[in-house]
């Protein structure tokens, strides 16, 4: 199943038997809530249908005023009323419960999925996507599935029950009633049809309107410094507009629906009662018979409408439960070998006592690479990066920078040739071995919610405080961290929020190394802050390189100038490869890069300090 799908695509889709059989086999475990909720459903439905005929033979004794059968009567009221009343409390407690463990079912194997798929699933499919099979869709889907599922049994059950009472009571009556049921299952069918047509525009129109308020609010900024309030409020207009209409729609459709089951209930209770009256009349029947009969319609219709709902939330959830299934089906674009996952373990469950030590020698040997669509990135590309060595990657956007790092780090794999690791072919070892040995900074910090201690421990969970408090002396960040009110406990809000960029970088930095990584990335990792944090970076990462293996994908040329080796690129392409002193005497197109950035680094300062 595809990774991905647009939202409209699963909206017209059709009612899939398959998508069902596997959300009902995942339903196993908790056969139990499911089968007493029904049998209580069944109870419930078969005392519902005997309770016109206690109300019969209430008004058969009233008739003939003998009280003497009061007493069974209101014995056979009190048991009626405490079967009821148990009978409910037991399927709401069940289909509770059904609700509850399958929706934690789907999320679990959601997101178990979510920690195998590689950088490669996030790089391509929305957060928004994900999140929204993650709450809404599991939710739906689980709320159906229980709820659903039992209150179908009691409105298919009940009908089935109420006809044989009617038949048994009185069949000509009872015929009367049945011979509208074909008109009803074509009013319900064409009105539900109609409505699910209109709720799938309002879905539809939802998703771009979601859509409008996310790039609304993100983009802020942008919309204020190129004025664009007017054209964004348009363009929002338009889309609630359409959204306003569908749902008019719709709720026209929904409001004639129900009064018209009402209409066509009354027109077959009018009918019965007109030809009860005449049989009372002819005393062919009683009075008690007929006002049971009058009972029973008002119950019949009830489940009718009850199991036309049900059938169109169904048709509704179809779109969760194929979206849900694609998550939780998604085959990784990368994983290992099963010989690898017996020795090393899986990318959850690590098997940390046959994992060999990284010593950070990387190769990379007539390796290919292109992405999905578009052309080829590395050509037959060959590298060797030896064990505790500086590379620095320079060159334009588009050179294979971040292409060369990705493989590196195995969010991608070669499509042709090898990439050794300390001289083995890295799929002979498990992605956790290799990612466990892996610091990376990234030139957009990005911190968990929750405090500095707690993101910085993120790199070893096993880090004592002593070790989290020199990780950050070591980045320079100990001493605006202990100027907080709370030092280390300090909260950094959602993403870091609270936090300067500069500041969210040191200690995404410190969060690296505390992991002590064999091959440390640093992704343009000082483009971002300014030139005192700069500095203090700078000089972190000249102690910490120290016997470590690193790779630089450089912004700022003066941040490299002490690299062991720096690589120019171009179009996939190493052009140029010396330190920096041994490129600027070539006066090449490193020497370019490096001159011209540093002018308009020195006119920036002049326009800044005027």
């Amino acid at each position: 199943m595809n990774n991905y799908f647009d939202e409209e695509e699963y909206t017209e889709s059709k009612f899939d038997l398959e998508i069902w059989i596997k959300i009902f086999k995942m339903m196993t475990p908790f056969k139990k809530h499911l089968i007493v909720g029904v049998a209580a459903a069944i109870m419930l439905a078969a005392v519902d249908a005997v309770y016109p005929q206690i109300n019969r033979y209430a008004i058969l004794m009233a008739g003939d005023k003998d009280l003497s059968k009061l007493p069974l009567f209101i014995g056979l009221y009190i048991v009626l009323m405490i079967v009821i009343g148990s009978m409910v409390y037991t399927f709401i407690i069940h289909a509770g419960k059904l609700q509850q463990k399958l929706s934690y079912t789907l999320r679990k194997k959601a997101f178990h999925n979510l920690q195998k798929l590689p950088f490669s699933y996030y790089d391509k499919t929305p957060v928004g996507w994900i999140m929204a099979r993650m709450t809404s869709d599991s939710r739906n889907l689980s709320e159906i599935l229980s709820w659903g599922m039992i209150d179908m049994s009691w409105g298919s059950l009940m009908m089935i029950f109420i006809t044989i009472a009617m038949l048994l009571t009185d069949w000509q009556l009872a015929l009367i009633v049945l011979a509208v049921m074909p008109i009803l299952l074509l009013v319900s069918y064409y009105f539900r049809k109609k409505i699910l047509h209109a709720y799938r525009k309002i879905r539809k129109e939802n998703s771009k309107i979601t859509g409008a308020f996310n790039e609304g609010i993100t983009g802020a900024k942008t919309t204020k410094t190129l004025v664009l309030e007017e054209q964004n409020y348009r363009d929002f207009d338009r889309k609630t507009s359409t959204m306003k209409r569908h749902s008019i729609r719709a709720a026209m459709f929904a409001g004639l629906y129900f009064p018209t089951i009402l209409f066509i209930a009354s027109v077959a209770t009018g009918v019965v009662m007109y030809y009860g009256g005449n049989r009372i009349a002819l005393d062919i029947i009683e009075v008690a018979t007929l006002a049971t009969f009058i009972m029973y319609i008002g119950q019949f219709f009830d489940p009718v409408m009850q199991l036309a709902n049900i059938l169109a939330r169904f048709q509704q959830a179809q779109a969760s439960a194929e979206r849900l299934m694609s998550l939780i089906e998604t085959e990784p674009d990368i994983w290992d070998r099963p010989d690898v996952i017996d020795t090393y373990g899986d990318a959850i469950d690590f098997k940390r006592e046959n994992w060999e030590p990284l010593h950070g020698k990387v190769e990379f040997r007539d390796v290919t690479f292109k992405y999905d669509k578009g052309e080829k990135v590395l050509d037959h590309f060959n590298l060797t990066i030896n064990e505790g060595e500086s590379i620095a990657l320079v060159g334009h956007t588009g050179a294979g920078k971040s292409t060369i790092v990705n493989l590196v780090c195995r969010f991608y794999e070669p499509t042709d040739g090898t990439i050794l690791i300390d001289g083995r072919d890295y799929k002979d070892r498990s992605l956790g071995w290799l990612h466990a040995n892996l610091g990376y900074v990234l030139q957009s910090p990005h911190l968990f919610s929750g405090t500095i201690k707690d993101n910085i421990q993120y790199g070893n969970e096993e880090a004592t405080m002593e070790d989290i408090i020199e990780a950050a002396k070591l980045v320079e960040a100990h001493d605006f961290i202990i100027e907080f009110e709370d030092g280390y406990d300090t909260v950094v809000g959602e993403g870091g929020a609270r936090l300067s960029v500069g500041q969210k970088q040191l200690i995404s930095f410190a969060r690296a190394l505390i992991a002590n990584p064999r091959i440390l990335i640093l992704d343009e990792a000082t483009s971002s802050v300014d030139t005192k944090t700069e500095k203090s970076i700078q000089r972190a990462i000249e102690v910490v390189l120290r016997n470590r293996t690193s790779i630089v994908v450089a912004h700022r040329l003066s941040t490299i100038t002490t690299s062991d080796r720096i690589l120019v690129l171009e179009d996939g392409n190493i052009i140029e490869s010396g330190t920096h002193q041994e490129l600027i005497k070539e006066t090449g197109k490193y020497y370019q890069l490096y001159t011209n950035q540093f002018k308009n680094e020195q006119v920036e300062k002049s326009r800044i300090s005027s």
